[in-house]
């Protein structure tokens, strides 16, 4: 094999879907916790198949194990590849399955089926080679036997979406695979690069769930797209969706700034100010009428708390009896996924907290800001309508987590932890330290169960939903503002960092300065956030 090859293959990765139950092994394989309901009909959700225009894709979840290791991968468990068996009639494999073995069995395999009539160019095609890209025959690890990893080689006008992976040397047979179309596929760049062998084996799987999807080297994930029309939840079937994954928030207890609703802080004193005239800023309107309407985040307005000191410290508490928590759904991989990304209004984020070494500090009023806006996003599968991942939003940052690894509140509702003051999100509770200053020193993101908690399923709000009807969903005015909630304040930072410095001993300021340095500076400085509908992920994937 050619060296070239060889180091491309370093950073391989496997992106096929998550979820549905493995009948590999019964007593392994995950469920989620509860039985799915029957959703609401209509269009074609939940339907079991996805028609992507001639192309009707369906899930496998009968997997047979071709190949393990039992290192490398999250947690150094090793990883396991599967193919599918018992294909419908018709229908054919688009590739084979990796998960990491510190998970239970959780996947399924997507399958596809010509539905184009006899076209001239049909929507599939089977490979006219495989070509070997990697084996493990000179990798020293423990593993069961020996892998091979074949990319099939397409036709003219058609993408492989998926490798092979086989236990022997002699390539697969030209009809165990199918290549689809080039126009029902969507090519997402990455710049991911691995940095040893190990990393071969998936320990960022979760990075990347897309369908069939791969990626070698500095190469390209490849998806499949469709027509929207056939897959997505209508209106009906979106309000069951969030009754039955709306993740239920625990805050920790000794949290003092709550989510409200937006229209909470409006009728509770809010103000709207406009550069050049501080001085009279204006009250802002229940439900955001008087916000100035789309433009971009110039730093001509900003939202701020009420003037009067007893209402202001009201107000940055919020009110957790009153909150709301706000749903934007969206088409995720052509179709293939619904994506609702649950987004909570926090009138006031608190500053940061810091270990270093063996002292607890308060970072006094670094990283305090006005409004602050945090989420988490749903995966959910059009073909049956089951929760396939969440991702938790960090800061600037942020994770995928299989469904299979969360924990679960009552029925199907994920749980989520928000950190103490920045409101971040995770999965499990515990101390996240910030920053590249070790095990023992960074900013500090804790998170714990307490009675403060929100189940965001109550009075829920969906705010925006695209690709229906015009009018189905309306948005409300707040959402089109597109400029700060907080204002911002310019102070020296160094110079609070200098004021903290001076209580500590020699080898804890050094450590602390290292700490500084590694940590973003938005999350030291005091910046108000701008809304869901101006971040990065409004139209497109959480981490891409």
């Amino acid at each position: 094999m050619h060296s070239s090859v060889t180091t491309t293959l370093l950073s391989l990765f496997f992106i096929l879907c998550f979820n549905g139950p493995t009948m590999v092994d019964s007593q392994d394989a995950f469920k989620l916790p509860s039985p799915l309901p029957k959703w609401p009909h209509g269009g074609g959700f939940a339907s079991g198949t996805i028609d992507l225009g001639g192309l009707q894709v369906s899930h496998v979840t009968t997997l047979n194990k071709i190949w393990v290791t039992n290192e490398g991968g999250p947690d150094n468990l090793g990883v396991t590849f599967y193919d599918p068996i018992a294909i419908p009639q018709g229908f054919s494999s688009l590739g084979s399955y990796v998960q990491p073995n510190n998970i239970p069995l959780c996947g399924h395999i997507l399958v596809g089926k010509d539905i184009s009539n006899g076209s001239s160019k049909p929507t599939l095609k089977l490979p006219i080679d495989y070509t070997l890209l990697w084996s493990s025959e000179s990798l020293d690890i423990t593993k069961g036997g020996e892998g091979y990893i074949w990319l099939p080689n397409a036709p003219d006008g058609y993408k492989a979406v998926g490798y092979i992976v086989t236990g022997s040397p002699v390539k697969p047979p030209l009809d165990k695979v199918s290549c689809v179309r080039a126009d029902l596929t969507d090519t997402t760049n990455s710049t991911t690069i691995l940095e040893n062998e190990k990393d071969l084996y998936l320990n960022r799987l979760n990075a990347y769930r897309s369908v069939g999807g791969f990626l070698v080297g500095n190469g390209n994930v490849v998806n499949l797209k469709g027509s929207l029309a056939n897959s997505m939840p209508n209106l009906n079937q979106i309000k069951a969706l969030i009754q039955t994954y709306s993740p239920v928030i625990y805050f920790h207890p000794d949290e003092q700034y709550l989510p409200s609703s937006v229209d909470w802080f409006f009728q509770n004193g809010a103000l709207l100010y406009h550069k050049g005239d501080e001085s009279k800023p204006n009250r802002v309107d229940t439900n955001g009428l008087n916000l100035p309407q789309g433009g971009s985040n110039d730093d001509t307005y900003w939202l701020d708390l009420p003037l009067d000191g007893s209402s202001k410290d009201r107000v940055k508490k919020g009110d957790l009896q009153e909150a709301c928590a706000y749903f934007h759904v969206k088409p995720m991989s052509g179709g293939l996924f619904t994506d609702i990304a649950v987004w909570v209004f926090y009138p006031f984020n608190g500053g940061s907290r810091a270990k270093v070494k063996f002292v607890n500090l308060s970072l006094g009023k670094l990283g305090e800001h006005v409004g602050d806006w945090e989420h988490v996003t749903l995966r959910i599968s059009n073909i049956n309508g089951e929760l396939n991942s969440v991702f938790f939003s960090q800061h600037s940052w942020g994770k995928w987590v299989s469904a299979s690894a969360l924990e679960y509140h009552t029925g199907n509702k994920p749980v989520v932890y928000a950190s103490l003051h920045g409101h971040a999100s995770y999965p499990k509770p515990g101390c996240v330290l910030l920053g590249s200053g070790g095990s023992d020193v960074g900013v500090r993101d804790d998170t714990a169960k307490s009675d403060k908690m929100m189940d965001t399923g109550v009075r829920a709000v969906v705010i925006a939903a695209e690709y229906l009807a015009e009018k189905v969903v309306v948005e409300p005015p707040w959402l089109n503002y597109e400029r700060k909630w907080g204002p911002k304040i310019d102070y020296d930072v160094d110079k609070e960092v200098k004021k903290l410095k001076s209580v500590m001993i020699w080898k804890l300021k050094k450590a602390f300065e290292r700490l500084v340095e590694s940590v973003p500076r938005e999350m030291l400085g005091e910046d108000g956030p701008t809304g869901p509908k101006v971040k990065n992920n409004w139209s497109g994937d959480e981490d891409v």
